[in-house]
C-alpha cells in the first residue's frame, strides 16, 4: 500500500487553517503523514496548530515564498505518494482515497488531479492534454503526486508555479490522470498578503495599454506570465 504525505505551505493562513486541517483528518484514506511548513506567518498560525501538533510535524522558516515551503517539506517527507494541499483547500472526505486510486488504476500517470471550486466558481478540468496545458493551466497544485516523479517548485516564481510544475514534468514525458469530479473548494481569503489571493477574470482582460495605467496586480501578473511563455517557449 502506498503512504501519503501531505504537505500544507502556510503563510497568513490563520482563518482557513483548521478547516483545511479538519478536512484533510476526515478524509477516507487518511494521510500517512501531514507536515505544515509556516513560511514566516506572523498571524495567528501558531494558536490555531495547537490542537493538531501531535497529529502534524510542524516546520518554521523565514518567509521564502510558497514554492520553497513547498520543496521544503517535500525534502522532509517519507511518502512515495505527495499531495501539497494548501493551507485554504477543503477537501472533500474522498478525495484522498478517489486520487489514489486512480494513480493505481494508471501506473503510466505521474500525478492524479480533480476539478475544485475556487470559492463559489467552479473550475471544470479535462483529460490530461498537453498541448492544452501550453495554452492554459487547469490543474491545480494540490494534486497527488508520485514522488519519484516530483522535479520541485521553481523557487523563482511566485505565481503560476504549479502551471511551470506541470509544463516541466510533461516535458520530461510526465503525464497526469484526471479524476472527473469535484474533490475539493479553494477558500477565497480577504487577506491579500496569504499566498491565495482573487481578481475577476474581466479586470485581466482589460486594455489597460489603452487606458494608459495598470493596477500593480495585473503588471506583476503579466510580468510573470511571460517568465513562463518564455521558459517553456509557449
Amino acid at each position: 500500500m502506498s503512504r501519503i504525505s501531505v504537505i500544507i505551505p502556510t503563510f497568513q493562513h490563520a482563518q482557513t487553517l483548521s478547516q483545511s486541517l479538519d478536512s484533510l483528518f476526515a478524509q477516507s484514506r487518511l494521510p500517512d503523514e501531514v507536515i505544515v511548513v509556516d513560511d514566516g506567518s506572523t498571524d495567528d498560525t501558531l494558536s490555531v496548530l495547537t490542537p493538531y501538533r501531535e497529529r502534524i510535524t510542524y516546520v518554521y522558516q523565514e518567509n521564502q515564498g510558497a514554492p520553497s515551503a513547498r520543496n521544503h517539506g517535500f525534502d522532509l517527507s517519507t511518502g512515495d505518494l505527495v499531495i501539497f494541499w494548501d493551507a485554504d483547500v477543503i477537501g472533500k472526505p474522498e478525495m484522498l482515497e478517489h486520487l489514489e486510486c486512480s494513480l493505481n488504476e494508471h501506473p503510466d500517470a505521474s500525478w492524479s488531479y480533480a476539478s475544485f471550486y475556487w470559492g463559489r466558481k467552479r473550475f471544470h478540468g479535462k483529460p490530461f492534454d498537453v498541448q492544452a496545458l501550453r495554452k492554459q493551466n487547469y490543474i491545480h497544485t494540490t494534486a497527488l503526486i508520485r514522488a519519484s516523479a516530483f522535479i520541485g517548485f521553481d523557487p523563482r516564481l511566485k505565481r503560476f508555479q504549479d502551471w511551470d510544475l506541470w509544463l516541466s514534468m510533461a516535458e520530461q514525458g510526465k503525464k497526469g490522470v484526471f479524476v472527473d469530479e469535484v474533490l475539493f473548494q479553494v477558500l477565497v481569503e480577504s487577506d491579500r498578503s496569504a499566498y491565495s489571493s482573487w481578481m475577476p477574470k474581466l479586470a485581466y482582460r482589460l486594455p489597460w495599454n489603452l487606458i494608459g495605467w495598470m493596477p500593480d496586480v495585473i503588471r506583476r501578473y503579466e510580468a510573470l506570465r511571460e517568465v513562463i511563455v518564455e521558459k517553456h517557449t509557449l
